[in-house]
């Protein structure tokens, strides 16, 4: 005879859930659609179907562990199909909005970018912190804005700036290694089997991320792929144009400031930017028919603090170039201290909003890759 199971359900985990855009979760009555169409479940113990169970009945921990959170990439398949219009999507969407935030160290700030209200003052931090550098640097005197030409490493020298931007990553991917460290614990708690090497894991799934793979195993979402990919390309080509300038400009001084095209270094960062700002595009336009299109996730607030955020970084970098180029000063260095916050905005509250969503799903690949669960089944549409 089997064992009794005492559910205890976590009601403050559940209301999480309902309020970050799960508030569909209880209208799932287990027919397990959306398991079968999934074109990522894989066959042995597919999900979302057990997800959607544990997440009703308020079973957090089963969900900490629960790698296939992860595998899910919100294409919603399961959603266009679902007759029961539960939207399994969007409700492991909320779920893993809850995890990370569980993870969060310290706790408060995952709370606090949740939190609409919090937005502000957020923002207040990086915006002070920046504005006293920039002004004590310059003898608290605006003469900056009288400069016969813009040049931003006289505005905020790289000397002050590298630093400053460094130390705090350093303290902020401190505290999220010990997040994603409890989390990885948790992972190594759920069943598996034996698969390829930890190596090989790692490597199997930089190029899966690479590429996109998984979003486009999905059939209902090709555009929200698409979009995904150019975001990611394009944040990505922008962090390789900071890490070269900083390379050649600082450390091995080959080439001077300002850089202009047709220069290799400013190309990609101007293609960069486009990237980010055509795939938020596609995203927010996708967004509109979420009302009339089953298939469309509905946006949360942690989706769009993040995906604005990546928007307002693309938009404020560009428009940086030109009007360095048109040379007005005011304009000039208002808008790259406005690019400085959000850019300090978007990476030192990395681990506490949906950008964390690119450490723990990466860990989760990997575990499920050196586990075989990697693969998916895909069907026949």
């Amino acid at each position: 005879m089997a064992e009794p199971l005492l559910v205890q359900p976590d009601l403050d985990f559940i209301k999480s859930v309902k309020s970050s855009g799960g508030d569909t979760l209880k209208k799932c009555y287990q027919c397990a659609t959306c398991s079968v169409v999934c074109n990522l479940s894989p066959e042995s113990t597919p999900f979302p179907r057990k997800e959607m169970l544990w997440a009703s009945w308020g079973l957090k921990d089963r969900l900490l562990s629960d790698p296939d959170v992860w595998l899910c990439h919100q294409c919603n398949d399961c959603t266009a199909h679902c007759p029961r219009g539960a939207r399994p999507g969007d409700v492991l969407a909320a779920v893993r909005n809850y995890l990370f935030q569980n993870y969060s160290y310290p706790a408060f700030m995952g709370k606090a970018l949740a939190d609409p209200k919090a937005l502000l003052w957020l923002l207040f931090l990086p915006a002070i912190l920046l504005f006293v550098f920039i002004m004590t640097i310059h003898n608290w005197s605006f003469s900056f804005f009288q400069d016969p030409e813009v040049l931003y490493h006289e505005f905020f020298p790289h000397n002050y700036l590298e630093p400053l931007f460094m130390a705090g990553n350093a303290l902020v991917f401190a505290f999220a290694a010990i997040g994603l460290i409890k989390f990885w614990n948790g992972l190594k708690s759920a069943a598996g089997n034996s698969g390829p090497g930890f190596i090989s894991a790692v490597i199997k799934t930089g190029l899966t991320i690479l590429f996109h793979r998984k979003f486009y195993d999905c059939s209902a979402a090709k555009s929200r792929a698409s979009g995904h990919l150019l975001l990611f390309s394009g944040f990505v080509g922008a962090m390789i144009t900071t890490a070269l300038v900083i390379v050649f400009t600082i450390f091995f001084p080959l080439i001077h400031s300002p850089i202009n095209l047709p220069n290799p270094i400013k190309v990609l960062g101007v293609l960069s930017g486009l990237a980010m700002i055509f795939g938020w595009f596609i995203l927010y336009v996708r967004a509109f028919s979420s009302k009339t299109d089953k298939a469309v996730e509905k946006r949360s607030y942690a989706d769009s603090l993040f995906l604005n955020m990546i928007f307002f970084v693309a938009l404020t970098g560009m428009l940086t170039f030109i009007f360095r180029l048109i040379g007005n000063p005011v304009i000039a260095y208002t808008t790259y201290y406005i690019h400085l916050v959000v850019v300090f905005f978007l990476l030192w509250y990395a681990p506490y909003y949906k950008f964390a969503h690119m450490f723990y799903r990466t860990l989760a690949l990997i575990w499920a890759e050196s586990h075989s669960r990697g693969e998916p089944r895909i069907h026949s549409n």
